[in-house]
């Protein structure tokens, strides 16, 4: 038992994200706003995958309206998966 009480010790110790300065807080943003894109976009297109037709062409190119309405809402429920896992 005493051989991992300091790897529990170390792992115990949190890495701090708030920012301490202007530029800091400007690049988290930056970076936490491209990732949270990325993964908006990529969690459309693995709905998009998953689901039977094309979910994208039908918005375009029949200009569905409940498929829109559909794509919004993925889009938005995996934006608040984002930004609550970016959140803690």
């Amino acid at each position: 038992m005493h051989l991992l009480a300091p790897w529990f010790a170390q792992a115990s110790v949190a890495t701090d994200w708030h920012a301490t300065s202007l530029a800091q807080a400007l690049l988290y943003t930056a970076v936490f706003s491209l990732a949270g894109t990325a993964l908006a976009i990529l969690g459309y297109k693995i709905f998009d995958a998953c689901t039977p037709g094309n979910l994208h062409e039908e918005i375009i190119k029949n200009r569905n309206t409940a498929a829109a309405i559909l794509g919004a809402a993925i889009i938005l429920g995996v934006c608040m998966v984002v930004a609550a896992a970016i959140m803690g």
